[in-house]
């Protein structure tokens, strides 16, 4: 007997001018757990791949691109700050008609997801957080530096743009990992395709002079976690070269019941223990929708 594997149907919507692109697994139950899967730097959607594959025929997983990324296209003009991608994919939301989901936070989609939270406590019916950064702890010296890049440091765009270049990508999936042959090039290929399209760079560059607003929210996301308590899973790659294994303990501070899982692993856990990491979601899934 084969494991079923999910129907996924790829869209998109429009969003305040933004043509906003997604995945969505088709369930074979309409009332089935909304998992909402909120990607990173410097990937999108298809980074969710594997795991929609694993567990879309028995929950409604969606997974969009922001402006900036993956398939998704924004207008000239467009400014790209946290605060816009996160009112993008509020509106996004709104445009599906969610109103109450598991929200899955990754790398960038940690402070788009929280802003969500503060802005939405209501829609929250849970957290999975996979090497999603909300804490000082959890800044790496390499990270710090990033976040403390203005238009006036030295050499600031430099730096952003060797990230930006194809070996930096693949160095995003490789570092940390004891075994690289269990990553495929396909994910790191295809991010690098997107970052090279006409505009990209730029964009990830304008996000890289705003991370430092993202550091400046971790008092209000920790007093939003006290206060609401949401069922968390925390799944992370301990040996993430940007948010290292701290900042995984750091959320038990705020949320003291949340299930803590730690990997030998890079910054894309999914890529090399999805058949861990799939298991503990569901069983997740299954308890936190109530």
């Amino acid at each position: 007997m084969f494991a079923a594997v999910a129907r996924t149907v790829h869209r998109h919507i429009n969003v305040d001018g933004v043509r906003v692109f997604y995945r969505e697994s088709l369930p074979d139950r309409a009332d089935a757990p909304v998992l909402l899967l909120l990607h990173g730097f410097p990937s999108g959607s298809h980074q969710f791949r594997g795991l929609i594959d694993a567990l879309g025929s028995r929950y409604r997983l969606i997974a969009p691109d922001y402006p900036g990324f993956g398939h998704t296209r924004a207008p000239d003009g467009f400014t790209y700050s946290f605060d816009r991608l996160t009112d993008i994919t509020e509106g996004f939301v709104r445009r599906l008609g969610l109103d109450r989901f598991v929200m899955y936070v990754f790398d960038f989609g940690a402070p788009i997801g929280l802003r969500i939270a503060e802005r939405h406590p209501e829609w929250i019916a849970g957290l999975v957080v996979q090497n999603g950064n909300a804490y000082e702890e959890g800044l790496s010296d390499m990270a710090r530096g990033l976040v403390d890049l203005t238009p006036d440091t030295p050499a600031a765009e430099d730096a952003i743009q060797g990230m930006l270049t194809l070996d930096g990508t693949r160095s995003q999936y490789e570092t940390g990992v004891p075994d690289p042959d269990l990553i495929a090039p396909d994910g790191y290929t295809l991010d690098q395709h997107f970052l090279d399209l006409p505009g990209r760079k730029e964009a990830q560059q304008a996000l890289f002079f705003d991370y430092h607003t993202n550091v400046e929210h971790y008092d209000q996301w920790h007093a939003w976690l006290r206060r609401h308590t949401p069922p968390t899973l925390i799944t992370w790659g301990s040996n993430d070269p940007f948010f290292p294994e701290p900042g995984a303990h750091a959320y038990l501070r705020d949320v003291p019941g949340a299930e803590l899982h730690l990997f030998d692993t890079g910054h894309f856990a999914l890529e090399t223990h999805l058949p861990e990491i799939a298991p503990l979601i569901a069983d997740f899934l299954d308890r936190a929708w109530k």
